[in-house]
């Protein structure tokens, strides 16, 4: 029998980690269907407004410093020196094609350095604004922790270009100490990778630096502290500092799980695992698909729930009679003494942007390079294309147009906010007509990009600016597009679903009696199960008994 109860004292850490959960996908060349390399990444928090950043390439004086501000609060962390030339870049990708995303994962809390300038965001930024390859963009985020000192907590990045992709696993040395202590492996060809929060990278090799980066010092330190006292070959950086609990295998690890379930067979092995039951038998770090993966199934299992999975999020009491597979914060909770969850999926209503990232060798690296670009909710945004060469971005889209504490009508965050919170309403009704949307323009975006592609090719070979605004254009015509299904969407589900009822159809338009009035609306009333629950929950309460004369 599973002992859930002795492991549930450590709960609390699934809440701690839910307002910094986010989750990325790894994929190599080999294992995409057309030599794509791919990262996916969902920036989830609570206070996140969902924005497509934008750096165009500059130049800069001799002495030129760079404020630092924290990129979860804003706050003032510094100055660093500027380099003399800064490169473009659109939200998490870079006009070379390079690429960043991270997942917190927190580790020891002692090794934090309040001191420090360089917090996880800015180092991301700054990377891809100085780096021409993965490699370049690991060894500047080094060398900024080193001069700067790091700031932030435990921190895994996904690090891409066209060629290669790393999972990059960094934390401080502690108060006043600069540099970090390290960890990258690149990710086999033909295999994916993924992480959620929980660092990844147990044992690695010692001595193959073309495939392997460590610190010199990231042994040596754990044995000094009293971390570890075995041979080199057997330390493990998680273990060592980022050690497994109950609350980073469910609210974490599992996510991982969901992805790879979802490519590879054989992964019930490691079910005991994922839902915090048995730590004995951990995931590997890297698998082989079964099949090769496209910018779009990435899109599709951004929006995962557990579905098809003992923690389905749609079929237990938590998801109401709609089945919304969403549950409000706090993650945890307690009944008579016992703590209990809330499951932490990949798809969660708290997301400010997500995205997939392209990264294609075969082509010059200003149209190499996609950005596949949604704010709020992965399973209900729509992903748009942004070409990692464009020279301005969509107004929908851009910094500075809203903010959480503000709807703004021409924002695209508060347009996708409007629908999904719809949703939640009334879940396995409503979403079936976002999905049916979803399906329309990702089939359009994905029709077009060789046509784009080649287009933009014959205007590079010519000159490369106008390859560039015929990207911008490209882009900014495709979002503006979606901006609008997305509002035209909104505005046809409240008039759809008003008051509970489901108006009818008929070829894309609501029915009338001929006179310009509804006909009666469908009711389809609530499932089987849920009345059940409801009359146990209610007892004789709500009965229909023959009345007393």
């Amino acid at each position: 029998m599973r002992k859930i109860a002795l492991i549930l004292s450590t709960l609390l850490t699934v809440g701690a980690l839910s307002s910094m959960a986010c989750t990325n996908f790894l994929v190599t060349k080999g294992a995409s269907v057309d030599g794509s390399v791919m990262i996916s990444y969902a920036a989830d928090s609570h206070v996140l407004y969902g924005e497509l950043y934008h750096r165009p390439a500059a130049d800069w004086a001799k002495g030129a410093m760079v404020d630092i501000n924290e990129w979860d609060t804003g706050k003032y962390l510094g100055k660093i020196s500027q380099v003399p030339h800064t490169y473009s870049v659109i939200g998490n990708i870079n006009e070379f094609q390079v690429a960043i995303g991270e997942t917190t994962y927190g580790g020891r809390p002692e090794l934090a350095n309040p001191a420090a300038i360089m917090d996880y965001g800015s180092l991301i930024y700054i990377a891809l604004q100085r780096s021409k390859t993965a490699r370049e963009a690991i060894q500047t985020i080094i060398n900024l922790c080193e001069k700067y000192g790091y700031y932030s907590s435990g921190e895994s990045m996904s690090v891409s270009d066209a060629n290669e992709v790393w999972i990059f696993e960094i934390i401080g040395k502690g108060p006043d100490k600069n540099g970090i202590l390290y960890v990258a492996r690149k990710v086999p060809d033909g295999y994916v990778c993924a992480h959620a929060n929980q660092a990844r990278i147990t044992t690695f090799p010692l001595n193959d630096a073309s495939n392997c980066i460590y610190s010199k010092d990231v042994i040596t330190f754990a044995r000094e502290k009293g971390w570890f006292t075995g041979k080199d070959e057997e330390f493990s950086f998680r273990d060592t500092y980022a050690p497994l609990n109950f609350g980073e295998l469910r609210g974490c690890e599992a996510r991982v799980y969901a992805f790879f379930n979802h490519v590879a067979k054989g992964m019930d092995q490691y079910l005991d695992y994922a839902m915090g039951y048995n730590a004995s038998k951990p995931m590997p770090l890297f698998i082989k698909p079964d099949r090769k993966l496209s910018a779009q199934d990435l899109m599709g299992f951004m929006g995962d729930h557990y579905e098809g999975t003992p923690m389905d999020m749609t079929k237990d009491l938590g998801a109401g009679p709609f089945e919304c597979p969403y549950r409000w914060r706090p993650m945890n909770f307690e009944v008579d003494g016992q703590k209990y969850l809330n499951e932490r999926a990949i798809a969660t209503q708290q997301t400010g942007f997500s995205f997939i990232t392209q990264s294609r060798s075969w082509l010059p690296n200003p149209i190499g390079g996609i950005l596949w670009f949604g704010v709020d909710d992965a399973a209900t945004t729509q992903y748009v294309p942004m070409y990692c060469g464009m020279l301005s971005i969509p107004r929908n889209f851009a910094e500075g147009n809203g903010d959480l504490l503000k709807y703004s009508e021409t924002s695209a965050f508060w347009v996708f906010n409007r629908v999904s919170n719809m949703c939640y309403l009334r879940y396995n009704y409503m979403v079936q007509d976002v999905k049916k949307l979803q399906k329309e323009l990702t089939t359009r975006f994905a029709a077009f990009t060789p046509a784009i592609d080649k287009a933009a090719e014959v205007l590079f070979a010519q000159d490369e600016k106008l390859a560039r605004e015929y990207l911008t254009a490209y882009s900014c015509d495709q979002a503006d597009m979606t901006f609008n299904k997305w509002k035209e969407l909104s505005e046809y589900l409240l008039v759809k679903y008003i008051d509970g009822n489901i108006k009818k159809e008929k070829d894309g338009k609501f029915l009338d009696n001929g006179t310009g009035v509804a006909v009666g609306p469908d009711q389809p009333g609530y499932s089987e199960a849920w009345k059940k629950m409801v009359k146990e929950n209610t007892g004789e309460r709500l009965k229909v008994v023959e009345m007393k004369k």
